[in-house]
């Protein structure tokens, strides 16, 4: 009986139907997770004026649902090493979707922080496993690509979320935008039916004829018959420990990925529930504040994209490094008075080089661990990140609370891109030295092979 190596095989497949299909379903589930992740940030301003909520009081509400993606993040990404990505993706749908809609109902703070909560468990658990699921089937040259055009969906929810914020908020109220978030319920089963499950799960289950079928539809010009024995190259037993993240040269990489996600997740989800409050202080209008929201969300695809295809053109950790230092410099600059078009593209900027340098840090983390850990790692990276997304609204209610001058609210959010550029740094420089599988993977996105 021959063999086949499955990894080799994806690695070198055409691009085919069957790949657009996994991009844009993974880009759909992550549309509606951006929406439910930025929609704090469009009713902030109505939720202080009508709880009357101090700026510490609201910057922790918006923590609610980041403690909540953190747990998520935590716990989905291991189990769906164990129970399939399909499954764990479909529990994380439904969880965040039926909990955003019940936050509509909220009459109270407490209420309302309860509901962010449970969302933010399924927020948390479906990025890392939409990320693993892209990476797994994408060929190498095009991986990078790939996860950021799947991973601008997080992006475009963004946008979404402030352009209905914009027209709904003054005509519908606040209740309105969470009641919109049960729309994507209808698509579910869709989602069911199309999306792949891993093809590294099905054969850690013995399922090899569905892992024969799937890879026929991925590289039609492969023969593969009954007789063909798949097998991967990354092969270990299935329920990776946390601890083999660190083992095998991968420590320093590790640590190094999660102070990066820390960092950038801090820049994310401080501007996303603070932009516009400190623009309407600034003596911009409610819609004038929220369509700086839609630019940051623009920037972030933009980034996101043209991220993806420079990491698959040049090396990506040093492309996430380039964005960090540009991140730093555009948000410094964001404080000072500046025209309107100069404002404009300076939030642009800061999109691209915040919401899409996570993007890109979810691929090169994605690409960093080896397959059968690729759940566990990214689950992690996303947890420990999530802290900085806690700090995020509670740095902002904090500066806010101290009444500090514009400048200065915008140099504290730009200060973590700074430690997140040398993180990278050391992450190139640890990662070029070890000859490990690991690092060699990252350093061929040099390339296309």
């Amino acid at each position: 009986m021959k063999t086949l190596d499955v990894n080799q095989v994806i690695d070198n497949a055409r691009f085919t139907r069957f790949h657009w299909m996994v991009v844009w379903l993974c880009a759909l589930l992550l549309i509606f997770d951006g929406y439910d992740l930025f929609i704090y940030g469009v009713v902030l301003p109505v939720l202080m004026k009508e709880w009357n909520l101090s700026p510490v009081q609201a910057g922790a509400l918006g923590s609610y649902a980041l403690f909540g993606m953190m747990f998520g993040a935590f716990i989905f990404g291991p189990l769906a090493d164990r129970i399939g990505r399909k499954k764990g993706i479909a529990i994380c749908f439904l969880l965040f979707t039926a909990a955003t809609f019940c936050n509509g109902f909220a009459k109270s703070p407490t209420e309302f922080g309860v509901y962010r909560f449970i969302a933010g468990l399924g927020c948390g658990g479906l990025m890392p496993n939409a990320v693993a699921l892209m990476n797994e089937y994408a060929p190498k040259r095009l991986r990078s690509t790939l996860v950021a055009v799947m991973f601008s969906g997080y992006s475009l929810g963004g946008v979404l979320s402030a352009g209905l914020g914009i027209y709904m908020l003054p005509r519908f109220g606040w209740q309105a935008m969470f009641f919109s978030a049960a729309v994507p319920l209808v698509l579910l089963p869709l989602i069911l039916w199309k999306l792949p499950e891993s093809v590294g799960f099905l054969l850690r289950q013995g399922r090899e004829d569905q892992a024969r079928a799937l890879l026929a539809r991925i590289a039609p010009a492969t023969p593969i018959d009954a007789q063909t024995r798949l097998v991967l190259s990354e092969g270990k037993g299935a329920g990776v420990p946390m601890l083999d993240l660190v083992k095998e040269g991968r420590a320093l990489g590790t640590v190094m990925i999660w102070v990066a996600f820390f960092c950038c997740l801090l820049m994310v989800y401080a501007l996303g529930s603070w932009l516009p409050k400190l623009m309407a202080n600034a003596g911009y209008s409610l819609g004038s504040s929220l369509s700086f929201l839609l630019a940051l969300n623009f920037g972030g695809m933009a980034g996101a994209i043209a991220g993806g295809w420079l990491g698959d053109r040049f090396s990506l950790p040093k492309v996430v490094l380039a964005f960090f230092a540009v991140g730093t410099v555009s948000i410094a600059a964001l404080g000072f008075n500046s025209p309107m078009p100069i404002l404009y593209l300076l939030i642009i900027l800061a999109g691209a080089t915040t919401i899409g340098t996570q993007i890109l840090l979810y691929a090169n983390t994605a690409q960093f661990y080896p397959l059968t850990m690729r759940s566990t790692g990214l689950g992690w990276a996303s947890g420990v990140g999530r802290t900085g997304a806690i700090v995020g609204p509670l740095l902002g209610g904090s500066l806010m609370a101290a009444a500090l001058p514009l400048e200065m609210n915008f140099l504290a959010f730009a200060v973590p891109g700074l430690v997140a550029a040398v993180a990278m740094g050391v992450f190139i420089a640890g990662t070029r030295n070890q000859p490990d599988d690991a690092a060699l993977r990252v350093a061929q996105t040099a390339s296309p092979t």
